[in-house]
């Protein structure tokens, strides 16, 4: 998806930052409009109502980086995208467990799981690679070190895009992508056997 969305991303970061928009207000622009299809999702929104703002939340996530090239990054921007995106990657699930406890509790809980052994596999990566002054731009230019896995942001994206028009499925959904996101885990634990031993 990089090839695709870096280009015109880079453009509109260009003109923002030319405008004096910053790339920490774009981060959190794009959580609040996350936050914004939570509380839909939360209180029973029809779906298309829920879409909007997380595709615009998503957009914005990836405006960010691009204002931050155009500006000048910053570690302590590296740091807020992270910390938000995380943010974001919790409030949708959680939003279905409080839309319907019985129906979802169980399965949300099995996916947030999930994304909290994914999380930690990501960052402990990240961490050892730039002890190890290791760096790559195959995920695009970041202030972390991003390690390839099954699942990412993209298919991250469309997953909530089909929870979200099928409110119902929640829970099969969420526990057969738990499951992936438990693959990508593990196969990151087995790359850094191999790459840090």
């Amino acid at each position: 998806m990089r090839r695709l969305i870096d280009p015109p991303l880079g453009a509109a970061g260009k003109r923002l930052a030319a405008l004096g928009v910053t790339a920490d207000a774009v981060t959190l622009a794009g959580l609040g409009l996350g936050l914004v299809a939570a509380a839909v999702i939360a209180a029973g929104g029809a779906g298309w109502v829920a879409v909007l703002p997380l595709l615009a939340g998503r957009v914005a996530d990836g405006l960010d980086g691009a204002v931050a090239r155009a500006r000048g990054k910053s570690d302590f921007g590296g740091y807020l995208d992270i910390v938000c995106d995380f943010v974001f990657y919790a409030a949708i699930p959680m939003a279905f467990v409080l839309r319907d406890p019985a129906a979802n509790g169980v399965a949300g809980a099995f996916l947030l799981a999930s994304f909290y052994v994914n999380g930690a596999t990501f960052l402990g990566y990240a961490v050892l690679a730039e002890k190890r002054g290791m760096e790559t731009r195959s995920r695009g230019e970041k202030s972390l070190y991003f390690t390839a896995g099954l699942l990412e942001g993209t298919e991250t994206i469309a997953f909530f895009l089909l929870i979200c028009l099928l409110p119902t499925a929640f829970a099969p959904l969420a526990w057969g992508f738990g499951a992936l996101c438990l693959v990508t885990a593990g196969a990151r634990v087995w790359l850094a056997r191999r790459t840090f031993r």
